[in-house]
């Protein structure tokens, strides 16, 4: 609970700047005023970070207009108010933030608009808050910026305070570039954001968006997320790292919540006041034109009105929280909604009964999770979205694993949430079909989808988002150091066939798996030439029949050239190709989210190319020296293979090759089982194998490989996911088997376990 205080101490290990303090004023009975903590997302995430830090400090807008409170004491935290103005929150909050910026970062579903004295107001709070927690952060301490209603902040801070972290999150989409080049004063913007060393965002569009728009539009250099920011005179050029970090809810007290015999004896009568029907609709939003009320209103009216649902045996109920109600659009909005609304009852209602029970007003979270437990379906339609917490929040109401979340694919939620039905709400005809999909769906589909949203949500929760984003930030700039390799096993002999065969049973279990394999050495054996190569065909059955298997992603990660790789295994589309160690990304699934492969494949300068010219012909020398050794060219590496090298010419050239690769620190050299890997791109397996598993939404890995070029995917072995090392060698893989046969019966077994028998 907040307390009054004195001024608290400046000097705070972490701060945080946000548009709104945590906490709200609440009117006591006798008048009087008290603080009370919001119960925001956010809020809970930070609690527990700040737990973890000597000083913690929040800045932000008190919600009053005029002069502010006295920074004071909160739950561990020291709040300082910043002053807004009601000249401000016109033009600073409800004008650039809301009329312009948000329009504009949701595709333009309205129109933006744009007005000059807006962008005043916009860099004169900025600066405001810019300089309360410059104030406030210890020396080389970390600041937290929060959302599209401060973006100026980070450079503001970076101009005063070059010695502290700094790090800016974005909830809300940011817009492909040509979207983002109708803004007046974008670059701006973009410099704005630019001062801070680590810009997060929800989905890896928003982060692909904002590199190519300071790529396009301020022409600064770019290579993957990182991007190089010229110093002002004499300063040096900054790094500043664009990631993914999607954001999610306090999943556990939400499910903890369930089992309150309150909250259960709420949803029974919810039910009853709803008037017992057999299904039970519901919507959640803010009232936002962003959020798709009207589309969802259409499609509920006409499936009323074509009699594909009887309003006596189903009922819809549409929770529209109030939101920026001073804003013109917003008036228009609510007016719509609430016309359709009465024209959907006034056709369809019986006494008693409406077809829409249309609920304006806001829940507290209780009452909120009791409408989520009683809640047949939920109706997640938003037509832009950064993240939308109502689709985490319903799955986490949900452990009795019934229910069925119907998910815009325009919701950041939708990039996690695979399992959920998942649907255009643009298309009125596809909303309608998902509809009914989810008002017929069977119990035990039912169960299957949500075991899988809910393994996603609770692992993952808000404050995991938290503390992996200023862990990222932490990192950024430190002096990279070489890792130790962990080893987990040494020696040449297989593990327990018992202990294989449980971490396949427990593997098989998990709702949505990624399998991938190396190639030569592991589904191929390895011959003198690459070209003969023949894999064992039943292995590659198993992976086929298993890439058509519900909640199942099947991937070949090689260092072979893409099209060599798939000419000697002809997988079907259902199986991801990657070649060169990661730099070349075959065709996907359309299920499989391109833009988390787009930022690992291979991009190619022209300083590259001439780079990679000049590799293959020192290689090239080498492999004339040492007769028998031979030069392979990918489109970003060159391979100098030595197997077939005579006498001692192998480790000769080999030698040879590794003495020249320290000559090239800006080049990945990889060396294997007698190959070395020449890469201009700066890639490899285990990053493809991660970039792979967040494109598939898996929610566990497992990886079958032989050389020492997978010992960067063993590496990142994480809790649920499995490493098998095929032959002998020291390794961080957790088993070992012992070849090519092992792998196929391995591969088969998954398949028996993982079928409809298993």
């Amino acid at each position: 609970m907040p307390t009054a205080a004195s001024r608290p101490d400046p000097g705070h290990q972490l701060v945080v700047v946000a548009n709104r303090l945590p906490v709200d004023t609440r009117t006591l009975p006798d008048g009087a005023t008290e603080w009370v903590t919001s119960p925001g997302g956010l809020v809970t995430a930070m609690e527990s970070v700040m737990r973890t830090v000597e000083s913690g400090a929040w800045v932000g807008w008190a919600g009053s207009p005029g002069e502010p409170p006295e920074p004071f004491e909160a739950d561990g935290m020291s709040l300082y108010p910043v002053r807004l103005e009601q000249e401000d929150i016109e033009r600073y909050y409800e004008g650039f933030s809301n009329a312009t910026l948000w329009p504009l970062y949701h595709d333009v579903i309205v129109d933006p608009e744009f007005h000059r004295t807006w962008w005043g107001s916009y860099v004169g709070t900025n600066r405001r808050f810019a300089r309360e927690a410059a104030a406030v952060a210890e020396e080389h301490g970390t600041v937290w910026v929060h959302d599209y209603q401060l973006q100026l902040v980070p450079r503001m801070i970076r101009d005063e305070r070059s010695d502290v972290r700094i790090g800016f999150f974005n909830h809300i989409p940011f817009p492909p570039v040509e979207l983002f080049s109708q803004l007046p004063k974008r670059n701006q913007i973009l410099r704005g954001l630019l001062g801070a060393d680590l810009v997060g965002f929800q989905r890896e569009s928003d982060a692909q968006n904002f590199v190519a728009a300071v790529r396009k539009l301020l022409g600064y250099h770019v290579d993957g997320q990182t991007i190089s920011v010229p110093g002002l005179g004499a300063a040096p050029v900054r790094e500043v790292v664009a990631q993914t970090f999607p954001i999610s809810i306090d999943s556990a007290s939400i499910s903890a919540l369930t089992e309150d015999p309150e909250v259960r004896e709420r949803a029974v009568q919810l039910r009853k006041d709803l008037g017992d029907p057999q299904k039970i609709v519901l919507g959640v939003d803010r009232l936002d034109y962003t959020k798709g009320i009207r589309h969802r209103l259409k499609a509920w009216g006409e499936l009323l009105d074509d009699g594909s649902v009887d309003p006596q045996d189903t009922v819809m109920v549409q929770v529209a929280t109030p939101s920026r109600e001073r804003v013109e659009a917003y008036k228009q909005l609510r007016d719509e909604v609430e016309l359709t609304v009465g024209r959907i009852n006034g056709d369809h209602s019986s006494i008693g009964r409406p077809a829409v029970s249309y609920q304006h007003r806001s829940f507290d979270r209780r009452d909120m999770t009791a409408l989520f437990m009683t809640a047949d379906v939920v109706l997640v339609t938003a037509l832009r979205d950064g993240m939308n917490l109502v689709a985490k929040e319903y799955v986490a109401s949900r452990p009795d694993l019934q229910g069925v979340l119907v998910l815009s694919e325009f919701a950041g939620a939708a990039d996690e949430l695979r399992a959920a039905v998942t649907v255009n709400p643009h298309d009125i005809d596809d909303l309608k079909a998902a509809i009914l999909r989810a008002l017929t769906m069977p119990p035990e589909e039912q169960e299957e989808s949500m075991r899988s949203l809910r393994h996603q949500v609770m692992e993952n929760d808000v404050q995991a988002w938290a503390h992996a984003f200023l862990h990222e930030l932490e990192q950024i700039g430190r002096p990279e150091q070489v890792a130790k390799p962990v080893i987990r096993l040494t020696g040449d002999e297989p593990s327990d066939p018992e202990a294989v065969e449980s971490a396949l049973r427990d593997f098989a279990t998990v709702p949505r798996i990624l399998v991938a394999s190396d190639f030569d050495g592991v589904l191929a054996p390895i011959v003198a030439d690459r070209d003969a190569v023949q894999p064992d065909p039943e292995a590659l059955m198993a992976l086929r029949d298993l890439s058509e298997m519900p909640g199942v992603a099947v991937a070949l990660v090689s260092g072979r050239a893409l099209s060599n790789l798939d000419s000697h295994t002809s997988m079907p589309s259902s199986v991801v190709l990657v070649g060169s160690h990661g730099a070349e990304v075959g065709a996907l699934p359309p299920w499989m989210q391109a833009e988390v492969l787009d930022s690992a494949a291979l991009t190619m300068s022209p300083e590259k190319e001439d780079l990679l010219a000049a590799i293959t012909g020192n290689l090239n020398r080498i492999s004339r020296a040492h007769p028998g050794a031979e030069v392979e060219t990918k489109p970003a590496a060159a391979v100098l293979h030595t197997r077939n090298a005579r006498g001692r010419g192998s480790i000769n050239a080999t030698e040879a090759a590794l003495e020249y690769a320290v000559t090239l620190p800006d080049v990945t050299v990889t060396p294997g089982k007698e190959v070395v890997e020449f890469s201009v791109v700066h890639t490899s397996k285990g990053a493809a194998i991660d970039a792979l598993a967040r494109a598939s939404a898996a929610d566990a890995w497992l990886y079958l490989g032989d050389d020492v070029t997978d010992e960067s995917v063993f590496s990142q072995l994480g809790e649920g996911d499995v490493g098998i090392k095929v032959g002998g060698g020291d390794t961080a893989a957790r088993l070992r088997i012992e070849d090519i046969d092992a792998v196929r019966s391995l591969l088969q077994r998954l398949v028996e376990l993982r079928g409809p028998q298993g």
